[in-house]
């Protein structure tokens, strides 16, 4: 086994320092020579050398030297030798070193006293130690405070020991009688510690009898009372009310980490509103003191964690939270709008929608270089306040349609789907939406904005007069007609043309042309021979925004533009009377439709027009060219219904996901219920009092009765063993997010005691041991637990394997058996998880890891597959009930969810059902770790083949 080291130093063992090189060194007289052979030797030890050869040479010629840092290096030394042989007892020759800790325990010199003395507090073997006591205890009273603060940590370990109590009786009350008169805080400190590791009883008198005093202490000793008061609290429930009342005095200390442990410690001790809204003013306090952002970040968890569970006096706190937005980290800000948003209520939307436009307002200028995604935080978080609440919906929405035209193309795609769904759930909203659309339309240059802003226009431009300045900005933004122009070039050799103005006199030999920048001019054709080459026609410069995205190749944009020109003309027929406006309404509509598809033929386009865009505009043509009323109703009212269909699927799904949120506890009816008002108040505080009501509903509630069911605790449980080893052992595994906590149970089966038996673990993965294993004795047919503790650093599929050793009084031999493999599941790591169609969009197209599982599965419903791979990888399905709905043969999904590391896992599933019924597919993860995504692939791979 490993021996443990409290230092470890990287020791390049390439040229090794020989032992008798280092022996000469240290029998000479030079004092920098015997300093780097001590070095030397050290380095060694630290790196698994023993060499025994020296420890004589140390004795007689390290010893005795006066120099401070041979004196430190030689303790360092004996701290990492082995002062004990195989069967446990002290080697004879570390009687050798008594003498010289006890002259170094006297020793005139502060400083040599208090290493030495530091140095017991490392040694474990009390024969060594017992006859230095007295000397300990002298040490108690010296006059420098450096001695006397490690002299009472020599005290505290020594007493620690398995026979401690016996070498210091009376340890607690000479430690009580020092601290009663000691003056140096930290010399304090350490006394009050030993006091409450050792004999609690008096550091818990000491405490209340100094109570007046306790915020006067110094920082370090406060620290030391609060844990006391935790482990007081603890063990005496009942009593905690006295020492809240410390706690709260604590909370007006000076330093910063005790006021934080001390909110800590206030809402693991006490559920009463006082107690939880101090807690909660202390951490905001703190986040607008502290400047470091991880201080921040941690302070922002502790309120996420006491909004999860007293969300009423949260609530009261959200402006100060909100505060928080002055930090230009954007980790900081998230954190911090995803806790407001939860706290809105009808009280204080105002008031936050008023701090979020200041925000959104400040981002306008561009001193920072992430405005445009802090904007876009905003913008959602507004989205979110104005579907809670739709009456702040008019303070915002024209103030984010300003910046329909970002250059953060994200930010404006969250401005027009805040627009098309406020426009859909506030019919009073309507009118002054779409007519700032329409007077701010141009301003969009954005391709993937423009689709849903004509979108809103066909929809919701309902009366005539919107209907006439809907296709009138159109029009303006697609420019003068047509998109192209065929000019006729000379050959290379001929002479070259000569282009004039339109002013000139036109000539038999002069023909019209439209320049590049949208004007016309007259060419004259001097030569013989000429051939025709398209030229795409930019437009002049007031031309709009469409016309330079339709000239870029943007042909969806073309089909967009051609349906929504289409509802209006369907829309202006029904309000307008006049059978001729509305038949040149048309020919201009098609007129541009035509435009379009020409353009797309043309040689002139960066690229041909999909498919898909063409049918579309050859479809308006023809329903403007044959219009009935069948197809109007489709048209003008269909698309509306889907929309608010979505839109009402939306919100049911959002109001599942809080209720599933919130917590459902169960109480049983034969539960013992305390009734408060029956109870005696006398000589209980305001804070006891309400601590009480607390206990009681939650009591009453079940909150209390919150274990896992047996069940669950039985599928924990993995044998490690067979039936006929002569050791029998299984193991229940707890996974607590970061740890990962072994109770191994151990029987022994044979008739014989084990001696030595110890559970060795060894991990592969991201899994790291925390503990080191140790011994122990089991007697026939009995049983033990053995807990062991290991660390998790990242979500990848993990594997603990090992064995146990022991030693039996007949056979001196170690005998082994070999443990079975423990799988750590990735499922217990990753939960299900909600984010946005353009944040998954976003996250899918930066993740650079990918794992592309083909499906092979024996079940031949698309929809039972998909819940079976829901269920196997326990994630959230973001594609909504209505868009699975069918039997087509096709399914296509997305899943989602997030690691306790923070990770994204991101998964699609695309399947097809084959003529002869069964599935094919593929299902696709994406992840920013590569364990995330390979974990998750076997998982699947693993479980898609059956419903089981």
């Amino acid at each position: 086994m490993d021996k443990s080291s409290t230092l470890l130093v990287h020791y390049d063992k390439g040229t090794p320092a020989v032992a008798k090189e280092i022996k000469e060194a240290l029998e000479g007289n030079d004092v920098e020579a015997k300093v780097d052979a001590m070095k030397k030797a050290v380095m060694l030890l630290l790196n698994g050398e023993t060499i025994p050869q020296l420890f004589i040479t140390i004795i007689r010629y390290v010893l005795p030297s006066e120099d401070h840092t041979i004196q430190k290096l030689l303790l360092l030394y004996l701290e990492l030798i082995e002062k004990t042989d195989s069967k446990g007892k002290v080697l004879p020759e570390m009687i050798l070193i008594c003498q010289n800790l006890r002259n170094n325990l006297m020793h005139p010199n502060e400083y040599i006293r208090g290493v030495t003395l530091r140095f017991l507090c490392r040694l474990k073997e009390t024969e060594i130690v017992e006859p230095l006591t007295p000397s300990v205890l002298q040490n108690l009273e010296h006059r420098h405070p450096f001695v006397r603060r490690n002299a009472i940590l020599a005290v505290m370990s020594i007493y620690k020991l398995p026979n401690g109590e016996q070498l210091f009786v009376d340890a607690p009350e000479m430690i009580e009688k020092a601290l009663s008169t000691e003056q140096d805080p930290s010399a304090k400190r350490n006394a009050f510690l030993m006091l409450f590791t050792c004999a609690e009883e008096r550091a818990v008198y000491y405490l209340l009898s100094n109570v007046d005093k306790v915020s006067d202490w110094n920082e370090s000793l406060q620290m030391v009372v609060l844990e006391l008061i935790r482990s007081v609290c603890k063990t005496k429930p009942a009593e905690k009310g006295k020492y809240i009342k410390i706690i709260i005095s604590l909370l007006s200390a000076t330093s910063s980490a005790v006021i934080y442990e001390c909110a800590g410690t206030l809402v693991s001790l006490s559920s009463a509103p006082t107690a939880i809204r101090a807690a909660a003013n202390t951490y905001c306090q703190l986040l607008l003191s502290q400047s470091d952002n991880n201080v921040k970040l941690i302070l922002l968890d502790r309120l996420s964690e006491l909004k999860s569970s007293h969300r009423d006096i949260m609530v009261e706190l959200i402006i100060d939270v909100l505060r928080v937005l002055s930090s230009p980290n954007l980790d900081i800000r998230r954190k911090t709008l995803d806790i407001a948003l939860d706290l809105i209520t009808h009280h204080n939307i105002n008031e936050v929608v008023q701090m979020l436009k200041k925000e959104v307002v400040k981002t306008q200028s561009g001193e920072l270089e992430k405005n445009g995604e802090y904007r876009q935080m905003l913008i959602q978080a507004i989205h979110a306040c104005a579907v809670k609440f739709p009456e702040v919906a008019s303070t915002v929405v024209h103030l984010l349609m300003d910046f329909l035209g970002d250059s953060n193309v994200a930010s404006a795609l969250d401005v027009i789907s805040f627009v098309r769904e406020i426009i859909e759930t506030n019919p009073k909203l309507r009118v002054s939406i779409i007519t700032r659309l329409l007077d701010t339309f141009y301003q969009i240059r954005a391709g993937k904005v423009c689709p849903c802003a004509l979108w809103i226009i066909g929809e919701y431009c309902l009366s005539l007069s919107e209907v006439e300045n809907g296709i009138s900005t159109i029009k303006q933004c697609l420019g003068e007609l047509p998109f192209y122009s065929v000019s006729e070039e000379s050959a290379p050799t001929e002479t070259s043309k000569k282009i004039q103005p339109t002013s000139s006199a036109m000539v038999s030999s002069r023909k019209p042309v439209i320049l590049a920048d949208g004007t016309y001019a007259t060419q004259s054709a001097a030569s013989e021979t000429t051939f025709s080459t398209p030229t795409v026609v930019q437009g002049a410069l007031t031309s709009g925004n469409l016309r330079a995205l339709l000239l870029t190749g943007d042909f969806f944009l073309g089909a967009v533009v051609a349906c929504t020109l289409t509802k209006l003309v369907l829309r202006l027929e029904e309000v307008q009377s006049s059978k001729t406006e509305v038949n040149k309404t048309v020919t201009q509509a098609l007129l541009i439709m035509v435009s379009m598809l020409q353009l797309g033929q043309s040689p002139a386009s960066p690229h041909p027009i999909d498919n898909d865009s063409y049918e579309r505009i050859v479809l308006c043509i023809k329903l403007l060219c044959h219009r009935n009323d069948e197809m109007k109703k489709i048209w003008l009212e269909s698309c509306r219904q889907s929309f608010v269909k979505m839109i009402s699927e939306k919100q049911l799904r959002e109001m599942e996901e809080l209720k599933a949120k919130t917590q459902t506890t169960h109480a049983q009816p034969d539960d013992l219920i305390d009734f408060f008002h029956l109870k005696s108040r006398k000589g209980m505080s305001q804070l006891e009092l309400e601590d009480q009501v607390q206990d009681d509903l939650k009591r009453a509630t079940g909150e209390f009765t919150k274990d896992e069911n047996d069940a669950n605790k039985l599928n924990r449980i993995l044998q490690l063993t067979g039936f006929s080893d002569p050791v029998y052992a299984e193991a229940y595994v707890t996974v607590h997010h970061y740890d990962i906590a072994l109770e191994v149970t151990v029987i022994n089966r044979t008739k014989e005691t084990l001696q030595n038996l110890c559970l060795e673990l060894a991990t592969m993965g991201d899994l790291k041991l925390v503990e080191r294993p140790q011994n122990y004795s089991l007697a026939p047919a009995t049983s033990m637990q053995i807990k062991a503790n290991i660390k998790v650093s990242s979500t990848e599929t993990g594997v603990i394997f090992g064995n146990i050793v022991y030693e039996t009084s007949n056979v001196m031999e170690r005998n082994v058996v070999v443990l079975n493999d423990i799988h750590i599941d990735i499922m217990d790591y990753i939960s299900p998880a909600v984010c946005s169609d353009v944040a998954f969009r976003t996250m899918w197209a930066e993740f650079e890891w990918e794992n592309k599982v083909a499906v092979n599965t024996k079940i031949e419903n698309e929809r039972e597959f998909l819940d079976h791979i829901i269920k196997s990888t326990n994630m959230k399905c973001l594609t909504g009930p209505s868009e699975l709905e069918g039997e087509c043969g096709f399914l296509a999904a997305n899943l989602y969810a997030k690691s306790v590391f923070g990770e994204d896992a991101l998964v699609n599933v695309s399947i097809e059902k084959q003529t002869d019924g069964a599935l094919s597919g593929y299902i696709r993860i994406r992840s920013k770790t590569q364990g995330i995504a390979l974990s998750l692939g076997d998982k699947i791979t693993l479980k898609q083949k059956g419903s089981s």
